[in-house]
């Protein structure tokens, strides 16, 4: 444990020294984490020579230092080890300096060393391709930090529900990995909070296929929830679209959004949408659009006014669907637009 006290403490002058040898910003630490700079030990020189061991030249190693000046702090046993473990996941020490740069933070912190290491592991043999795991070490390092058992039993909570739903054994470790890969997250999650929200939907007759269906689409988000905010969101979509509870389930299977989006959110979207002169009928008939926020809408609505296209009178599907869809949608009004109007059997008018 490192002390943050900084009034009565004062900055060790060998690793400042040995900071600036290393062409380190040391105002930079100093406005960010001033505290390193206090501490008694530090390993300054030999971090970076583990560094430039694995390739990175003098501007990655002081931005490595900058951007996570607790790395110092560290022994270099601690950072062997390290080095060792995430190298089972990397082709190469090049890929390894490069992820080491992008997120320090997460290569840096070793206090869970023998649970990143049970983890990787734990998803090798799970069917995880290595470029997966090293993407789950940089962007949800946390996951790591779980012991093994509680990351298994997360799985196996997933796999019992999704046969017990009606999903087949042979596709079972395919619906796995893919709701894994899009949403690691999934293993921050207890079972009993997993059950319950699976029960939530089955208790509103949601049929089993379309809970599945429902998990697939949302991307395991639905985890993120409670069954208090389900519930909210979804009598607040059932009061908006005054529609019946069979109607109701209808919609959020066409838009989980309405299932995942908090009241605020909900509320907030759909008045930007009515301010736009939209009605709450062309709302109920392409829900998809309460995906987008209030900023895109607007956006896309004034391109597609400036092409003279009245989205008031209109279905709402040239709004719904990715940024990628919309470019495509308004391509085609735009060339509809220009499009010269040519009858070829209509006689040319000549002047006598």
């Amino acid at each position: 444990s490192y002390t943050t006290d900084t009034k009565s403490r004062e900055e060790n002058k060998k690793t400042i020294e040995s900071l600036y040898s290393l062409s380190v910003d040391i105002k930079k630490i100093r406005r960010l984490k001033e505290w390193v700079l206090l501490q008694d030990v530090a390993y300054v020189k030999e971090i970076a020579g583990i560094l430039q061991e694995m390739g990175a030249d003098e501007t990655t190693v002081a931005n490595i230092l900058e951007r996570c000046p607790e790395a110092i702090l560290r022994t270099p046993a601690a950072i062997n080890s390290q080095k060792a473990l995430w190298q089972l996941v990397c082709q190469n020490e090049k890929q390894l300096i490069k992820l080491i740069e992008q997120f320090p933070e997460s290569f840096f912190t070793t206090e869970y060393h023998e649970n990143q290491k049970g983890n990787i592991l734990f998803f090798q043999e799970l069917g995880l391709k290595n470029n997966i795991i090293t993407r789950f070490l940089t962007n949800a390092p946390n996951i790591f930090y779980n012991p093994v058992e509680k990351n298994k039993n997360v799985i196996e909570t997933l796999q019992r529900n999704y046969l017990s739903l009606g999903g087949s054994d042979a596709n079972m470790k395919v619906w796995i990995l893919k709701l894994l890969s899009q949403n690691p997250f999934i293993l921050l999650n207890t079972s009993t909070a997993i059950q319950e929200n699976l029960e939530f939907l089955q208790k509103n007759d949601f049929t089993d296929h379309e809970v599945l269906q429902l998990l697939s689409k949302l991307k395991g988000f639905i985890f993120q929830l409670t069954p208090t905010t389900m519930q909210q969101s979804m009598l607040f979509s059932k009061s908006v679209f005054k529609c019946s509870d069979q109607e109701l389930k209808q919609l959020v299977l066409k838009c989980p959004a309405l299932l995942y989006y908090s009241v605020p959110v909900l509320e907030e979207r759909l008045e930007g949408l009515l301010r736009e002169g939209i009605s709450v009928a062309q709302i109920r008939e392409t829900p998809m659009v309460l995906e987008l926020t209030t900023q895109i809408i607007q956006y896309q609505i004034k391109k597609l006014s400036a092409l003279g296209y009245d989205i008031k009178s209109g279905t709402l599907e040239s709004l719904n669907g990715t940024k990628k869809d919309f470019e495509v949608n308004y391509g085609k009004i735009q060339s509809k637009k220009e499009r010269p109007i040519f009858n070829p059997v209509a006689p040319i008018n000549t002047e006598d």
